[in-house]
């Protein structure tokens, strides 16, 4: 019964693939856009042959499902694909694609542009790519981070429509209590527990850009893992939580989404980082599947893919397939 019930609700979710548009998207980069694509594969098996590459992913949900459906892909178009899964947080996997240990992975806009290059301003300020102020759309923080990419030898290649942004989420009923809609509300509390993965602690899309944009002192941080959070905000645990906007648990009600009036938050489309001396040697059908794989991420699509894996218990590996067979590999 579960089983079945999974599959309409995966089968309604995935049709509406395609029909959520870009949004908020405006260029603020000089007159570039952020970049978009179609889905089209290339003909036939262009990757036979050519030398294997690695994909990695980060640890949750959306990047499990997210190297499920490039390696499978590829490998569908005759790349050979090693996948490992569960490398760890942003500032764990990016090491390992520097030193070599991976070819590419799926990483947030976003992420790049206050994390990862913000990381390399404290070891090499003034470095070329170096990012020093905050986006203001979604394609300024696509081409930043293309850029800090580049200068590294990596491309950024197309990015999703969808973006999965920070926030922060109480109970519908701790919302009504305390008059929260913002997080500025957020101020009206004499203090609050935030209960968030332990990089959140650090990043400004998290407790640091709570403090410094919101005036949010009064915050008490605790470590959640990934995914527990949602626990410990219904046990009581903590009174708010970080969530992802495009986490399966938002897709089924009972939680209140504050906004985030400032941005703090930024822009978080997804694309693959990927080694430049990989892209030269795979050729360009490599990088034209990816892109074909991208196009079809919306909002609604990943979302609905989450919570197939979170509330329905099916792997990453199954729900990828379903979602290739049924929009990219038909």
């Amino acid at each position: 019964m579960k089983n079945a019930r999974f599959r309409r609700s995966l089968a309604v979710g995935l049709a509406l693939v395609g029909a959520v548009a870009l949004g908020g998207c405006g260029t603020g980069t000089g007159g570039r856009a952020l970049p978009t694509g179609n889905a089209q594969l290339p003909a036939g098996h262009p990757g036979t042959g050519k030398p294997a590459v690695t994909i990695g992913d980060k640890n949750f949900t959306e990047q499990y499902i997210l190297g499920e459906l490039y390696a499978q892909a590829l490998r569908a178009k005759g790349y050979t694909v090693h996948l490992k899964a569960d490398i760890g947080s942003s500032k764990v996997i990016d090491p390992v694609l520097t030193r070599g240990g991976i070819d590419l992975y799926p990483e947030y806009t976003g992420v790049i542009d206050s994390a990862l290059a913000d990381l390399s301003s404290l070891t090499a300020p003034g470095a070329p790519g170096v990012i020093t102020s905050a986006p203001r759309s979604a394609a300024a923080a696509y081409h930043q981070a293309a850029d800090f990419e580049s200068h590294r030898g990596f491309t950024l290649l197309n990015p999703t429509p969808f973006q999965n942004a920070d926030r922060v989420a109480v109970t519908p009923a701790f919302a009504k209590a305390h008059g929260l809609a913002t997080m500025a509300d957020l101020k009206k509390l004499s203090s609050f527990t935030y209960g968030a993965p332990p990089e959140n602690r650090t990043r400004y899309e998290g407790l640091l850009g709570m403090k410094r944009v919101y005036g949010l002192t009064h915050a008490k941080f605790v470590s959640e893992p990934i995914g527990a959070q949602y626990r410990a905000l219904a046990g009581g645990k903590v009174d708010t939580i970080a969530v992802f906007t495009t986490d399966g648990q938002l897709s089924r009600g009972g939680y209140a989404v504050l906004t985030d009036p400032k941005r703090i938050f930024g822009f978080q489309n997804v694309a693959p980082v990927v080694n430049k001396k990989v892209l030269a040697r795979e050729g360009p059908q490599f990088a034209q599947t990816l892109n074909a794989v991208s196009a079809t991420l919306t909002t609604k699509a990943i979302q609905t893919m989450n919570a197939a894996v979170d509330l329905d218990h099916m792997s990453p590996k199954e729900v990828a397939r379903r979602f290739l067979n049924a929009h990219v590999l038909a």
